[in-house]
């Protein structure tokens, strides 16, 4: 893709991004466009309907996610990088659930894609544990998959809750990372 094609690609997956989390898969096309600034035709030539473009959208999300762990220990000690990875997997499931009328066709189409995101995210989770436990900041023992159950449980409660409930949680699931029983 030519750069400006590729930067109009992006800005599309944010501009949508952003609908669907707060208005659901239903946001208006036309909004998405001209949020992303760019016109209607740009948007169907990228995104041929609606359900490819929910697909990219989740696509994207999950690959930033999974991007962010590396990135993250480039900048922060192993413990805090896990906590602000945390709460961008927060804010990625705040996406899906705006996704959630759509995704679960999306997702039943392809196995591979729902198995795919679960693994990428796992493997995040994975650097950035491995890295806590090597500096000693995290214990040894945790283990991705269940720290990803109890990720997704904290945003399944959370989400139905006041502000603030998350964030509480997810301290103390990093406390319970930090300290061994």
């Amino acid at each position: 893709m030519r750069a400006d094609a590729q930067q109009n690609h992006d800005k599309l997956l944010d501009a949508a991004a952003r609908a669907f989390a707060t208005q659901g898969t239903e946001a208006s096309l036309k909004d998405i466009a001209k949020d992303a600034g760019v016109g209607i035709g740009t948007l169907y030539r990228r995104f041929p309907n609606r359900e490819v473009l929910v697909e990219a959208v989740y696509r994207n999300e999950t690959a930033r996610l999974g991007a962010a762990a590396t990135e993250l220990l480039e900048k922060l000690p192993p413990l805090e990088a896990v906590r602000v990875w945390m709460d961008r997997f927060v804010d990625y499931i705040d996406t899906k659930h705006g996704m959630g009328d759509a995704l679960p066709v999306v997702l039943s189409s392809s196995g591979e894609l729902r198995m795919g995101s679960r693994q990428l995210l796992a493997d995040a989770l994975a650097v950035l544990l491995e890295a806590g436990a090597a500096d000693g900041a995290i214990r040894a023992d945790a283990a991705p998959a269940d720290v990803l159950m109890a990720l997704g449980g904290i945003t399944l409660i959370a989400a139905k809750e006041p502000p603030g409930l998350a964030d509480r949680l997810l301290d103390l699931l990093v406390d319970g990372l930090r300290f061994s029983a």
